[in-house]
């Protein structure tokens, strides 16, 4: 054999021992969750998985679909980005405004139905898996009076991520 081929060997089983890294678990036994970035290159992708994920949620309980409202999504990401300035998950703003005045400042002239938040490391499928789990929230992405939603977020550098999610009709 010849010294490149012994070479070539030596370095592919030495790789062959490399491992993965091992997963860290917490006290509960399950793995500790891993940080979901949002890179840059899936932005613009977001609220469209979104929009597909919820308008099959609702066409499998017989309701009509919602669109993407640039009006309701500039509203929905002011929101986020006061949350984080506000570092609390809650439907007012630092300026005592509601979802409405909020919408109402974007420009959206349509009905306000309801506003879903998040606080949470979790990417924006598990968010809404979750705002499926809780009746109140449930009720705001089924309602069949919604026409329309806006959808934002802002993550932090620690990779928290505020989620805003409003409906109207």
């Amino acid at each position: 054999m010849s010294r490149i081929a012994i070479m070539l060997l030596s370095v592919l089983s030495l790789a062959a021992c490399a491992s993965e890294p091992e997963a860290q678990f917490g006290a509960d036994g399950k793995p500790l969750p891993q940080v979901y970035k949002i890179k840059s290159s899936e932005e613009a992708k977001i609220p469209y998985r979104v929009l597909d994920s919820l308008n099959a949620l609702r066409s499998a309980r017989g309701v009509a679909p919602v669109t993407l409202s640039p009006t309701l999504t500039a509203a929905a990401a002011t929101h986020s980005r006061d949350m984080s300035v506000q570092n609390r998950a809650w439907h007012f703003g630092s300026d005592g405004s509601s979802p409405i005045d909020r919408a109402r400042r974007a420009g959206y002239a349509g009905r306000i139905l309801g506003e879903n938040i998040s606080e949470t490391f979790e990417n924006e499928t598990e968010t809404l898996a979750a705002w499926m789990n809780v009746p109140d929230t449930r009720e705001v992405l089924l309602s069949p009076e919604a026409r329309e939603i806006g959808f934002a977020w802002l993550q932090e550098p620690t990779g928290k991520i505020w989620w805003t999610l409003l409906t109207g009709g």
